[in-house]
């Protein structure tokens, strides 16, 4: 494993200080209510399912190979429909809003890293193209030279061709770029299971800091152990067809 800063010694100031505080709070709540999910010719991987999401949560989803906790979390922002009940943003259905709106708010980091032809720096600025997003203004290049010094990419330069990097660099890549947007909440989905232990405990922390002092909310499916340090985290247990809220944990520096 590459070798990097403690997570102690990182001046997370004025990186935290480029992302925006979630605007209007939008949505305040998102509700699974009585879900289901099956694929044709396949049996239901769930059914029954209620989850209540208050921005600002951090919620980690486990469970078994097979569950369906990565077809669980693409219902949030609508990547997947439900087959039975409804999922609801602030009572409303998402089947029946704006899914460009519903995916800015809810933005997603998938387990297998996209990244598009061109600059490492092209690919942190590229959601700020679209027009949802051109309200704000892209963060200066010192500022994303900050960002890939704090996830161990120090040896990255912002006009490498990042098609080239590794998975791991990959995937450090979009979880920035997802964040600098200034979602509303994050949907993880396995988010470090391509990091070494020293990256993965970079990128912990800082969704840790982002969920505490930015209020951006959490929902990360792992296979790997998480002790959180400051956060206020809830456990959810996917498994044959139930999802079960264990004990919510604290941060031993909380």
């Amino acid at each position: 494993a590459r070798g990097g800063p403690k997570v102690t010694t990182i001046d997370w100031t004025p990186l935290l200080a480029h992302l925006d505080r979630p605007s209007a709070l939008w949505p305040k709540k998102i509700e699974l209510d009585d879900v289901g999910l099956q694929f044709e010719g396949k049996p239901p991987l769930f059914a029954g399912l209620n989850l209540t999401i208050d921005s600002g949560d951090f919620i980690l989803i486990q469970g078994p190979s097979g569950s369906g906790k990565s077809s669980l979390l693409r219902l949030l922002n609508r990547l997947q429909d439900p087959t039975t009940g409804d999922v609801l943003v602030d009572g409303a259905s998402t089947a029946e809003g704006d899914i460009t709106r519903l995916r800015r708010a809810l933005a997603w980091v998938q387990q297998t890293p996209v990244v598009i032809d061109g600059s490492v720096a092209d690919n942190l600025t590229w959601a700020f193209g679209f027009d949802i997003a051109k309200r704000k203004s892209p963060p200066d290049r010192e500022t994303l030279r900050g960002w890939l010094d704090a996830v161990l990419m120090e040896d990255v330069a912002l006009d490498d061709d990042a098609s080239v990097l590794s998975v791991g660099q990959q995937q450090r890549l979009s979880i920035v770029r997802a964040l600098l947007t200034g979602p509303t909440l994050l949907l993880c989905d396995e988010p470090t299971s391509a990091l070494d232990d020293a990256s993965r405990e970079i990128v912990q922390d800082w969704l840790e800091r982002v969920n505490i002092e930015k209020g951006i909310g959490v929902v990360m499916v792992t296979h790997l152990p998480f002790t959180p340090r400051r956060a206020r985290v809830r456990r959810l247990l996917l498994e044959a067809g139930s999802l079960i809220e264990q004990q919510s944990e604290r941060g031993a520096e909380a």
